[in-house]
């Protein structure tokens, strides 16, 4: 929690217009007290209270949360490789902001609802094609979110082959690598909700993921409701996960490295993986936008930055797992 706070602070902070914490200290001082902003502050208040503190907030949120669902997708699927995506929310969400932005335009709204919609759709159909196999419904489940993530990929590729390739394809490129830079606080407004309701029905029921994990029917004789849970665990875990990329795009690793990390460091007991997973996700994802945005002159997109730290990351844990095992 510390180590949040920190990196919260300089993400706030760090950045081609510097904001000493002085200065922050000031500005939450004269807001909190209904006193003017001195003149020589006007600047660094715009920046502070328009620019850098969303964007922060909704970082901070969005590694949480999709740092979340990979740990409680990792769980329902009993397969440390499964990531927030699995079922198609990112492919069906690509699909809808690229179909928005050639119908409507760069609207925001049309964007972000008919990303939400599309992602949503497409976990829907793939659990509608699981639900008509006999078969092991785990297995199926990944199949059909390999189905449906192949035609909306397919279909954004077919949106982009068609797009006006001077407005349109860059701009359905660009939010498919996601990024903060457009975040403002309607944003934020718009996805706490929808990020709170998620998380406290995952938070609430954490305790049934161990007995999930370890097998249907394992599950069946202690008690629980494998079916059920099983939708309200990918229900709750997919509506904040289309809600984030609704918001910021395809930000792909963060779901699937982080709850790696944290289940070398505390375990694999559910009921304190989920927290801990979300706050090293909120942390990683603050240090890779503080980065995004400073360690060039043009802000590079959030989603090379995972991929680049993400991947190499997972590689080592994967080898010390291997070496340790040994």
């Amino acid at each position: 929690i510390l180590l949040l706070l920190i990196c919260f602070v300089l993400s706030i902070s760090v950045g081609r217009y510097s904001l000493p914490l002085e200065v922050i200290l000031e500005l939450v001082r004269c807001k909190l007290t209904n006193r003017e902003v001195p003149s020589e502050l006007f600047s660094p208040s715009v920046v502070f209270w328009s620019v850098r503190l969303p964007r922060a907030i909704m970082a901070l949120l969005v590694g949480a949360v999709l740092a979340l669902a990979g740990t409680v997708f990792q769980g329902v699927f009993r397969n440390p490789l499964v990531s927030p995506d699995i079922l198609g929310v990112s492919a069906g969400a690509g699909f809808g902001a690229g179909l928005a932005i050639i119908l409507v335009g760069r609207s925001a709204l049309a964007v972000q609802s008919m990303a939400f919609i599309f992602g949503l759709a497409a976990v829907v159909a793939a659990y509608q094609i699981g639900r008509r196999s006999r078969s092991d419904s785990v297995t199926v489940l990944v199949l059909a979110g390999v189905i449906v993530t192949a035609i909306f990929t397919a279909g954004l590729s077919f949106l982009k082959y068609v797009a006006d390739p001077y407005e349109q394809l860059p701009a359905i490129v660009f939010w498919t690598m996601g990024g903060f830079s457009d975040i403002v606080w309607k944003d934020v407004y718009w996805t706490l909700p929808v990020f709170i309701a998620g998380t406290a029905v995952l938070f609430f029921l954490r305790w049934r993921l161990d007995l999930l994990s370890l097998g249907d029917e394992e599950a069946l004789t202690l008690g629980v409701d494998v079916k059920k849970m099983r939708v309200l665990y990918i229900s709750a875990s997919t509506l904040i996960v289309a809600s984030s990329i609704s918001t910021c795009g395809t930000i792909g690793w963060v779901g699937l490295v982080m709850p790696h990390m944290a289940r070398l460091i505390v375990g694999p007991n559910h009921q304190f993986l989920i927290s801990f997973a979300s706050v090293l996700g909120a942390i990683f994802m603050l240090i890779i936008d503080t980065l995004a945005r400073t360690i060039s002159s043009g802000e590079i997109p959030i989603s090379i930055m995972t991929s680049v730290i993400g991947a190499p990351f997972l590689a080592y844990l994967l080898l010390r797992q291997e070496e340790s095992n040994f």
